[in-house]
């Protein structure tokens, strides 16, 4: 089966972040609820490896837990995973058949959209918590915006763990702004909350 579409944009996005953050931003805030940039980043190296063994058909690591602290290689190891990833989806065969990633099974096609759903949504995530800018390729805003648009008429149950609440956003607002909002991120998310001026 040919892949649908290509990782590599998605993972570059996230990998051109990596050297612009300071080791005096990891502890700053998300916009993934509770989670600093340490956290976000340690998520990333576990996922890109988890998805990475999916497209391999490897074992899974089993049901994702607590995130781990960022181990000290993260610098070299994420941009190593990120192209381990993107060479293994790939390849045909990742696309064949069931596969499995964090304890679940499904369709390798199903697990390939979640995966570049995870690069986008949290190449944003690290952007805007390191005040940096990102873009993101038109197949890639696809992928996304199909599963989301999907996972927001699905059972609530079924968002739990993985979205938020959907945040409200203009019905004219820019398709990316209504991915981040049926995602349950608000798309003017800031690291620290404005300033109101004196009266």
């Amino acid at each position: 089966m040919e892949p649908m579409f290509d990782l590599a944009p998605a993972a570059q996005q996230v990998r051109d972040l990596l050297p612009r953050i300071t080791d005096e931003q990891l502890s700053a805030p998300t916009p993934c609820d509770q989670t600093d940039v340490a956290g976000l980043l340690s998520h990333l190296v576990g996922l890109t490896a988890a998805f990475r063994d999916a497209a391999r058909k490897g074992p899974s690591g089993g049901p994702p837990g607590q995130m781990p602290p960022l181990d000290d290689d993260w610098r070299e190891r994420l941009p190593q995973n990120l192209d381990e990833l993107v060479a293994a989806w790939r390849e045909p065969d990742a696309w064949e058949g069931m596969a499995e990633a964090g304890g679940r099974e499904m369709a390798a096609t199903d697990i390939a959209v979640v995966t570049v759903d995870e690069l986008v949504l949290h190449g944003w995530d690290l952007a805007r918590a390191t005040g940096q800018e990102t873009s993101v390729d038109a197949a890639s805003e696809a992928a996304v915006h199909g599963f989301v648009s999907a996972m927001a008429e699905a059972d609530p149950s079924d968002r739990e763990g993985l979205f938020g609440p959907i945040v409200a956003v203009p019905d004219d607002a820019p398709r990316f702004d209504q991915i981040l909002a049926l995602s349950g991120r608000d798309p003017q998310w800031s690291p620290t909350p404005a300033v109101n001026p004196a009266s």
